[in-house]
């Protein structure tokens, strides 16, 4: 028992002390400590809609828990031995109680289809966020997160920086086996396959650092497996992106396979420039006919502009490249 409470402790405190760790911050961007909060505690809409919802989701219920554990003592007192209880035996039928048995249910099951069908379509993640997106494309592999800006030519590695205020469009693939992304406190979790890709978009209204996570279990790593989030000004994004252009790191395919190969990241790596049509080259390795495919479904959900960004990075660059890798996750 001992052993039990103090690993319950250990653990306790370092969940108190993780939000105050971090990467260190590149230049241009201001450090500060990072949030693990999750979404009871939103810093963009996404994530107060699904407070919203959750909020919604527990009220409808305790329509449902409060009656019955009021009932309960009620009716252990009343009809308990000696209580004031009528006994009768050759009672069948009561319209009043079936009334209420079967009536409330369906109520209950109604509100909450309506509350279900509402939120499905206000947290659709390919529903635009606003004009003129960020666009941003994240590969997630063994162990980290590769997100690639093609609006600024620029790449990093667990580490995302959006302005603050402004929509984010993600397109999101895998280069190894399923994942799944998740910035509690902007926006829910979304999965991430190899020779597809989703879509995810993001608002952030308040300045800070979040942590974003893989939460779908792929291999010894996974424990490890993190992001960044830095939400900062306009201002301060446009001159981060200019220091990250400046740096002459650039990523092209060969430095892509390296990098794709299972390994845990301690710090956040940046890249000036990479290679154009990356993203679909990563997609066309696994599934070379999704590449087209994936556009298609974009535009479907009212994201035509996905097809032209395809284009304009040369998606015919990415017929039958080599995979980086083909393992499946699980390796030390």
């Amino acid at each position: 028992m001992y052993r039990v409470w103090r690993f319950c402790l250990t653990s306790a405190a370092l969940a108190l002390s993780f939000p105050a760790c971090g990467y260190a911050q590149p230049a241009g961007v201001a450090s500060g400590p990072v949030s693990a909060r999750g979404f009871m505690d939103p810093t963009g809409p996404v994530a107060e809609t699904q407070l919203h919802h959750f909020g919604v989701i527990i009220a409808i219920m305790m329509l449902v828990l409060v009656p019955i554990f009021i009932a309960i003592p009620i009716i252990l007192i009343r009809y308990r031995r000696g209580g004031k209880g009528a006994y009768t035996p050759k009672w069948e039928f009561n319209s009043v109680v079936e009334t209420i048995i079967w009536g409330f249910p369906v109520v209950i099951v109604a509100f909450l289809g309506i509350a279900l069908w509402n939120y499905t379509f206000k947290l659709d993640p390919y529903r635009p966020l606003g004009d003129d997106p960020l666009e941003v494309e994240v590969v997630m592999l063994d162990w980290k997160f590769l997100f690639l800006y093609p609006q600024q030519g620029i790449a990093t590695v667990d580490y995302l920086a959006i302005p603050e205020g402004r929509a984010v469009s993600l397109r999101l693939t895998s280069g190894t086996v399923m994942q799944s992304f998740i910035i509690p406190q902007l926006a829910g979790q979304i999965y991430a396959m190899a020779g597809m890709q989703t879509k995810l978009n993001i608002l952030a209204d308040t300045k800070g650092h979040y942590i974003g996570r893989n939460t779908q279990y792929n291999g010894n790593g996974f424990a490890s497996q993190s992001f960044t989030t830095a939400v900062v000004t306009s201002d301060e994004f446009n001159a981060w992106a200019e220091a990250q252009r400046a740096a002459g790191n650039p990523l092209d395919w060969e430095a892509y396979v390296a990098l794709a190969q299972p390994s845990i990241t301690y710090e956040p790596a940046f890249y000036s420039a990479f290679e154009p049509g990356l993203f679909d080259r990563v997609i066309a390795s696994f599934a070379p006919d999704m590449v087209n495919a994936a556009h298609g479904h974009g535009e479907a959900h009212g994201q035509g502009e996905a097809h032209g960004h395809g284009a304009a990075h040369g998606t015919d660059t990415a017929e039958r490249a080599p995979h980086p890798h083909s393992h499946t996750g699980m390796q030390p």
